[in-house]
């Protein structure tokens, strides 16, 4: 089991909000390390890169097209709870579908670290860059 904070924690007996949050935080600090990873330059470049990966819209897609097929049934579930759970707000920017399902992305995210299986969020980040790069391929060409 690894964590940053290596404290006993149940996630089970967390909610689906909970998740998302700490999933926001994990998966922000991969998107982070992979840009920076890529090279220095400014900020604000970093963060318009960055950007690209947070976006609801682009997190929607993903859980879709890529992770959805690759959960275990317990991750299903995950997902289906932080899809279903009532959130306050949507921002101007994005759909509610688009939202609730960014919301379920983070909230994998946030339960997988909870548990300590880093090894499989890697796993997702990795299936995540490489679509990524299709997409960018993909946009590249029209």
């Amino acid at each position: 089991m690894e964590k940053f904070y290596q404290t006993e924690s149940d996630p089970k007996q967390l909610s689906p909000l909970t998740f998302a949050y700490v999933g926001d935080g994990v998966y922000e600090l991969f998107v982070r390390e992979y840009i920076v990873s890529k090279g220095n330059c400014p900020v604000k470049k970093l963060h318009s890169r960055a950007v690209s990966f947070v976006r609801c819209e682009f997190q929607a897609k993903v859980l879709s097209e890529v992770l959805m097929p690759l959960f275990t049934e317990e991750e299903k579930e995950v997902c289906l709870r932080g899809r279903n759970a009532h959130v306050s707000h949507v921002p101007k920017n994005s759909s509610v579908a688009d939202y609730h399902a960014a919301t379920a992305f983070e909230c994998v995210f946030g339960y997988l670290y909870l548990k300590g299986e880093l090894e499989r969020l890697r796993l997702f980040f990795d299936k995540i860059l490489e679509f990524a790069e299709t997409e960018e391929t993909a946009h590249a060409q029209k």
